[in-house]
């Protein structure tokens, strides 16, 4: 066998083995990342302390996400995947998907840092030069999408309120959450948002509540 042929088989498998340290090394930093953002939001988290959470310099951090910006956007899609993972909101079953809703609200309330600082970014992000604008303004169509895919299904079942229409449902259902959220941060004694929210959905539709719900160990989000 000659060097070239040396070079052409082994060339490869560095490659790859390179590819997954680079991978398994942002998914350490993200999950560092979101926590430094949690614990003080996002504005006072800085990549100095997400980097030596990490064991690694800053620079180093920089090689794998340019700035400040992108690694808050990858933070928030992390985070997005891991809910689709708990929670099968696009699931062609809308009992799944409310079943699903309640369960990860539960979880929520177990990550307090998580969800304040969905609510900050949720709440800044309004303003159209925000980093997060365009991720937030995605994500609502996202969510609003899925339930009225949800409630739409339930409509053609019969399972609707009387004079509950899908848009209605959907809209009113992330206006909840939200508000719900809001207020149990300022104090965690005067709701339960999962039973807040499985009463709201009672409310709207006729929905499946028996069959057990898909997050059963959580590794960690909010809506």
């Amino acid at each position: 066998m000659t060097n070239a042929s040396m070079t052409t088989n082994t060339a490869p498998r560095r490659a790859r083995g390179e590819y997954a340290k680079t991978r398994e090394r942002r998914a350490t930093i993200l999950d560092a990342a979101l926590e430094v953002f949690a614990e003080g939001g996002y504005r006072s988290g800085s990549l100095r302390e997400v980097a030596q959470r990490v064991g690694i310099s800053e620079a180093g951090l920089l090689h794998h996400f340019p700035n400040k910006v992108a690694l808050l956007e990858a933070v928030l899609s992390r985070r997005d995947d891991r809910s689709r993972e708990m929670v099968p909101l696009d699931s062609d079953d809308p009992h799944a998907a409310l079943r699903g809703v309640v369960a990860l609200a539960a979880y929520n309330a177990t990550v307090p840092g998580v969800v304040e600082l969905y609510c900050t970014l949720s709440a800044e992000a309004t303003a159209a030069d925000h980093p997060a604008h365009a991720y937030f303004t995605r994500r609502y169509e996202t969510t609003r999408a899925a339930f009225l895919k949800s409630f739409s299904t339930l409509g053609r079942q019969g399972r609707l309120r009387p004079g509950v229409s899908p848009e209605r449902a959907a809209i009113v259902l992330i206006a909840l959450w939200d508000g719900l959220q809001v207020q149990w941060l300022l104090d965690r004694e005067i709701v339960d948002i999962a039973d807040a929210l499985r009463d709201c959905i009672d409310g709207l539709a006729d929905v499946d509540w028996d069959a057990p719900g898909p997050v059963d160990d959580a590794p960690g989000s909010a809506r």
